[in-house]
Parts: C-alpha cells; structure tokens; sequence
C-alpha cells in the first residue's frame, strides 16, 4: 500500500506540489491524495441482542462487593450504557457476506465491476483461507478480483479502504468493497467469567480487563467505484497515515488458552496511557493531514471517530480543536466495535441525514499498535 500511494503521489500535477506538500516531507510514503475515488455506499447490520452495561455489573456483584467497587462505574467511566451481541457462534463471515451484500445492492454497480473485496475486521472465520472468500462468493462478484483479509486492530477497514482507492486511482480496478464484522460476546463473557473466579483481584489488577467489558458487536461495508461510475458523487479526497509503535504494548489481545482454560480471547488493556497516546498520536496526524486536503478546521462539516468512549471522544476533539458537536457518537448504545466502530458510525449518521450533500467530512481513525488513519471525503 505504501509504494501504491508514493508512487502516486510523485505523478501529481506538479503546479499542486508545493501547496500539498508545504508542511510535509515530500518522501513520505503515507501521503494520500485521491482524484477520482468515490464513496459510492455504507452500509451496516447491527446485532439483536442488547446487553446494558447494568446487566454486566449485576454478573460481576460478588467482585464488585468483594473488591468495594461503586456499581454505575462501567458506564460513568466510558460513557456505555448498552452494547449489542449476534447469536452464540455467530461467524463473522456470516454478517459480513449480509452486510456486503447490502453495499452492493445499495451502490446500484454492476457486480462486475467489483475487482476487489477486502475484509478487514479483527475476528475473522478461522486462520485460513482468507473470511473474505466466503463473503466474496455470498455477494456474488467475479472471478477476476483481489480477495484477501486483512487485520490491523480498529483500523482493518480504513486500511482495506486505502488500500482499494489506491487500486481504482491506479487503474487496476473499476470498482471494490471492504467489509467486516466484529463478534465482541467471546470476549466480553470470557473476561466476565475470568474475573469471577480469580480470587487474588485486586482493585489495582482489575483496571487491565475494563476496556473489555466496553466492546460490543457489529458490521460495516464500504463500496468504492471510480467516478466514471459514480451517482452519488461522494468523494474520497485523501488522508494521512502516522504509527507510534512505542505504544504498541498498551492493547493486547488474543487467546491465553494455558492461563484461562478456554479459547475465549483475553485482552489487557492500559486504558489511561492508551488514551493519551493515542490522543497525542491523533494530534499529529490531524495537522499533518489538513494540507493533504487543503483544509483548515473551519473547513469540516462533519466528523466520524473511532467509537472507543464518551472520554476518549472528548479529548480527542479538544486536542484536534475541532467542537465535539462535530462528532456522530454511536458509543453509549453500541459500545465499542473495533474495526467497525468509525464505518458503522458514518453509515448511520449518512443514512439519518446527519452527513447531508456537500459536507466535508473528516473520518478519524485511531488503533492499538498505535495506528492512526485520518481521511477527507466530500459528500
């Protein structure tokens, strides 16, 4: 992906380098400058099952009452008063093929222009092969494409987005889809039962598993075309990606299969680190991208962010200095979805009229790793 775009970034119309340009290293090979992608369609499916962060406190009472812990504290302190939930064994291919479907459907493309299909969500089907072949053959596309996954904590779709817009800038491809679908039940009902019986928790131990409790389920598609196939005329303008790798100890997840005795993912989670990194992170790349777009703050109608909590949503926006009315909070009723976090959002807010024709909208990514991947579109 990082070639794709420099290379393309080198064959700019040179009367527009200077301007693009003026504040950055010119041998980046994170600039992004799109001139002829188009968001062409959201779209999303949200689980059935609602689990209110009360719900979560009242299985964790005897850790609470051992541990003197305030009950209301789950939701005080991310700012989640419900998450949501598929079936028990709900695959994430399963969603991702209907949400997909859903995307091409609402782009009105031929399916045949579709040369790519990226899944990109941290739960995936199994190791292999890729979620993204069931998905592809569930939305019925050709044969001749790209179909992979790919995974990078909350940023796996804006990563399989990039990487998309680059093929369609290229000419490589007419048209393509990322998708993908986060299962956080395994995880957050791990934790719970994982809490429940360790008997040497303490108030201090206990602060690494919080952010687990936070997660919640759910599924977005995004449907990219070429102008030229375009009737929507919403369009991918270009971003900037920036890493701090020196954080990339403050989230982990995974299966500790030999310390919790299933195969339910654990995660530890540094929250209040993670928080200022990633704010810090975030500040960075926001005034690296504004000339990539050539926008200043003023410039933006309308923001979508990853959906981590109510405090990270807020300091954030203060750093970027951007009013946090700007934002579309999907947070306090989904939790917190991963990689379907920021596209969910967009999808909802598009389709409630919340984004409306011409808006200039900032999408704001932030991962564990620490990523960050800050995009402009027009709508």
């Amino acid at each position: 992906m990082c070639c794709v775009t420099s290379t393309y970034q080198l064959t700019l119309n040179k009367a527009r380098r200077p301007l693009l340009f003026r504040d950055i290293k010119e041998d980046s090979v994170s600039l992004m400058r799109y001139q002829h992608v188009c968001i062409e369609a959201l779209s999303y499916t949200l689980p059935p099952h609602i689990v209110t962060s009360e719900e979560i406190e009242e299985q964790l009472a005897p850790v609470y009452d051992r541990l003197h812990l305030p009950t209301g504290r789950l939701e005080l302190m991310s700012g989640i008063k419900e998450r949501r939930f598929y079936d028990p064994g709900t695959l994430p291919g399963t969603i991702s093929s209907l949400t997909a479907q859903k995307a091409v459907e609402d782009s009105g493309l031929d399916r045949n222009l579709f040369g790519a299909l990226v899944h990109g969500s941290v739960c995936r089907d199994q190791m292999e092969p890729a979620t993204a072949c069931k998905v592809h053959h569930a939305a019925g596309l050709p044969q001749s494409g790209y179909v992979f996954d790919i995974s990078n904590a909350c940023l796996g779709l804006l990563n399989g987005m990039i990487i998309i817009a680059d093929l369609i800038e290229l000419g490589r491809i007419e048209a393509g889809i990322v998708v993908g679908t986060e299962t956080g039940r395994n995880l957050v009902e791990g934790t719970i039962d994982s809490l429940l019986h360790d008997d040497s928790l303490t108030r201090q131990s206990i602060k690494p598993a919080f952010a687990s409790l936070t997660i919640g389920s759910g599924s977005a598609a995004i449907a990219l075309c070429h102008e030229r196939h375009s009737t929507t005329g919403r369009r991918l303008l270009g971003g900037r990606v920036l890493a701090d790798t020196d954080s990339h100890a403050l989230c982990e997840g995974g299966v500790e299969q030999n310390l919790h005795g299933d195969a339910r993912p654990r995660m530890n989670t540094d929250s209040e680190a993670l928080l200022h990194a990633g704010v810090e992170l975030a500040a960075k790349t926001w005034e690296e991208t504004k000339p990539i777009l050539e926008w200043t703050n003023a410039d933006v109608d309308r923001a979508v962010t990853h959906q981590v909590g109510r405090a990270h949503r807020k300091l954030m926006m203060e750093r970027l200095g951007l009013p946090e009315g700007l934002d579309y909070p999907t947070v306090e009723w989904l939790g917190n979805t991963g990689a379907a976090a920021l596209p969910m959002a967009a999808a909802i807010a598009s389709e409630k009229g919340e984004i409306k024709p011409g808006d200039n909208v900032a999408m704001l990514g932030i991962g564990s790793g620490l990523n960050c991947i800050m995009l402009g579109a027009q709508w």
